[in-house]
């Protein structure tokens, strides 16, 4: 079985890009609109990897973040924050929550593809 992925963005058009890139990787993907709803998922069948947005409404990315590292079950789970927001105080506060990386939009397809690769071993 190939690693998975969990994809949490509230914007449709960047979730069928980025769901469309990684299942041509041969990730399995999920998608979660909400932070509610990426943390039920992750109770579920917790991911290898999330790509997570920071600006949600409800729960945002660094409250998603925060919890994912607060529960010891999800331990190896690796996360990357993707946000607008890239003033270094958004990056440093994502990095301080448990984010393995920050990535600012908009991004390079190619280079998120392989930063993804390289988290999950590939």
């Amino acid at each position: 079985m190939g690693k998975s992925i969990l994809i949490v963005d509230d914007d449709p058009n960047l979730v069928v890009s980025l769901e469309y890139m990684m299942r041509q990787q041969g990730y399995q993907v999920r998608v979660a609109t909400s932070g509610g709803n990426a943390l039920l998922a992750m109770g579920d069948c917790a991911p290898d990897l999330v790509l997570l947005d920071v600006t949600m409404p409800g729960l945002s990315g660094y409250d998603v973040c925060q919890k994912v590292r607060e529960n010891p079950a999800w331990f190896g789970i690796r996360i990357i924050m993707l946000s607008e927001k890239g003033r270094d105080v958004d990056v440093n506060k994502g990095l301080a929550v448990g984010a393995d990386a920050y990535v600012t939009k908009p991004f390079s397809t190619k280079d998120l593809v392989e930063q993804v690769a390289r988290m999950l071993g590939g």
